[in-house]
């Protein structure tokens, strides 16, 4: 603008005072730090008791169990057409450490497709069981009869499962309960005769089935472990029954998993551009928080350690209608003693209080750091955005119990490492390359622990999504 040109404002009139454009190159901004919205609460990491790892490596050590196979089952799909892969035949009890390939994979040719359709029964009370079955897709319920009479739901299975496995190692097997399909289902049958087919064949197939057999003689407890002798009640001089325990020869070892990144940080930024924030310290505060936030997905989701994949089939659940009531929260927190928490997707938290709702029930709340937390008998109801929600709107609900004390689940560190800003996390220099780049090496190691099988339980294909 040449001297006295007249500025002015958009609606044509001549401006008289100074403009904000033109003061803010005189005025020192006010700003706040960097923002992301990536950042959650984290309760899973707050809450897990931690327990410092010396060498790398925990080992949790057992009593010995003689219980085989509780794993769920892996299928593949090819159009309409459904196969198990043949390796995951391992996970049924009979077939657990078997380790021939061939075998397996004739066994998995052997398996036949079914399809069953709501409400129709695939297995009968009081049968003959000579079938494995396999459920690839569907909800199965396992009916009984109650007390009185009537039908009793004895518990729901779904998309994974297997039942009737009882049929390959006791040839007089018969249903204790009607499998009863809930909704249209897709079922792999496995008979017993194909199995001692290829059995007759196979000397390696017929050798575990008959060793297997013999397990059962051993006296164990109801949780598959050897029996403790022990006389009680008694009265005059019996003899005193001699007794040890027993230990798990091959207790399973966790070992520290790792977050890494390298921060890169140009020189002159570094130098010139620390007014009013320090650029590293700020970069640094951002790049940590992402790697929290991917460790926290890591305990829930990681394949060797993470809670959903390291729950014990036996302890997941399948909730009665589909959606999260408080008869399938009373059923998951009855698995075990000494709950401490409940973690949920925040929209299975919403679908909680929808059918609390219902029932006309208001879940109490507790104060834990300043937030209010949704509880259930007393159990608090923490938020984790980490637990996955399908494309078909379910999601599951996770129930822990907490310490080493308590036999229950820890997150395992090891402190002390060099360069440690906290716990078991550490940034590195590494030096500055020809283009004048810092360099940071920033690491996390960490991993959790499932000291016994009921310390962890989940409630699995919880429905998020439904409103009536």
């Amino acid at each position: 603008m040449s001297v006295g040109e007249e500025v002015r404002t958009d609606s044509g009139t001549p401006q008289q005072s100074l403009g904000t454009a033109a003061a803010r190159n005189l005025a020192t901004t006010t700003k706040s730090a960097p923002q992301m919205q990536e950042i959650s609460s984290r309760w899973l990491l707050r809450t897990l008791p931690w327990v410092d790892v010396q060498g790398g490596t925990y080992r949790v050590n057992r009593r010995l169990t003689y219980a085989v196979g509780d794993g769920r089952i892996t299928f593949v799909k090819t159009g309409d057409r459904v196969e198990v892969i043949p390796a995951e035949l391992g996970e049924l009890p009979a077939l657990r450490s078997y380790e021939d390939q061939e075998v397996l994979a004739e066994l998995a040719q052997r398996c036949r497709q079914r399809e069953f359709g709501p409400g129709e029964v695939i297995a009968s009370f009081g049968s003959q069981s000579d079938e494995v079955y396999l459920l690839a897709h569907g909800r199965v319920e396992k009916v009984g009869t109650g007390p009185y009479g009537d039908d009793q739901v004895l518990g729901v299975l779904a998309d994974g499962a297997y039942f009737g496995d009882q049929a390959l190692l006791d040839g007089d097997a018969i249903w204790e309960y009607t499998a009863r399909a809930d909704t249209a289902c897709t079922v792999l049958i496995l008979p017993r005769q194909e199995v001692e087919q290829v059995a007759e064949r196979a000397d390696t197939l017929r050798e575990h089935l008959q060793q297997l057999r013999a397990i059962p003689e051993q006296r164990t407890n109801k949780y598959g472990e050897k029996e403790v002798d022990l006389a009680a009640g008694h009265a005059g001089e019996p003899d005193i029954p001699h007794t040890f325990v027993d230990y798990d020869a091959r207790p399973r070892e966790y070992e520290l998993s790792i977050a890494q990144t390298v921060l890169r940080i140009h020189t002159r930024v570094a130098d010139l551009y620390n007014q009013p924030m320090n650029q590293t310290e700020q970069q640094l505060r951002l790049t940590v928080e992402a790697l929290k936030e991917r460790q926290e997905h890591e305990l829930v989701n990681n394949r060797e350690f993470g809670l959903l994949h390291n729950c014990e089939y036996d302890q997941r659940l399948q909730p009665h209608d589909g959606v999260p009531g408080p008869d399938d929260l009373d059923e998951l927190l009855s698995r075990r003693r000494g709950t401490k928490m409940l973690l949920a997707h925040p929209r299975a938290i919403s679908a909680i209080g929808r059918e609390l709702n219902k029932r006309g029930l208001v879940p109490e709340t507790i104060d834990i750091g300043g937030n209010r937390i949704p509880t259930w008998r007393g159990v608090p109801i923490y938020p984790c955005n980490k637990i996955p929600v399908t494309p078909a709107r379910t999601s599951s609900i996770i129930a822990l119990r907490l310490g080493e004390q308590d036999q229950g689940v820890i997150g395992l560190r090891q402190s002390g490492i060099p360069d440690e800003i906290e716990p078991s996390l550490s940034v590195r220099f590494m030096g500055i390359n020809e283009q004048a780049i810092i360099k940071y090496l920033v690491t996390a190691y960490y991993s959790a622990a499932v000291l016994v099988p009921d310390a962890l339980g989940v409630l699995e294909n919880v429905e998020i999504g439904r409103w009536r």
